[in-house]
């Protein structure tokens, strides 16, 4: 029996404002209900690691980014839609 995928995630966001912390909530809710222990998540602040968001290519804040497993995805906005987020982030079926 293979061991779960363990799904690693950068969200990128702009200081401490709603948006931003909005994200981080939608995401880490998203991650327990539907990857309990099966998840790593980095938050990134454009505004402390500029160089980064520009490696990256990021244009707008919040910006989600699903690193592994491969191939890259991405999610702008505050992650409010569940369902949405986690169909575009390949998270559906037998996750």
């Amino acid at each position: 029996m293979t061991a779960p995928s363990v799904f690693s995630f950068r969200l990128y966001v702009a200081g401490d404002g709603h948006n931003s912390m909005t994200a981080i909530a939608n995401l880490t809710a998203l991650c327990h209900a539907r990857l309990e222990g099966r998840h790593q998540i980095e938050i990134v602040d454009v505004f402390g690691h500029p160089d980064r968001a520009l490696a990256d290519r990021i244009v707008m804040t919040p910006t989600l980014m699903r690193v592994e497993p491969g191939p890259t995805r991405r999610v702008i906005g505050t992650l409010q839609v569940a369902d949405d987020v986690a169909a575009v982030l390949g998270l559906t079926g037998g996750d």
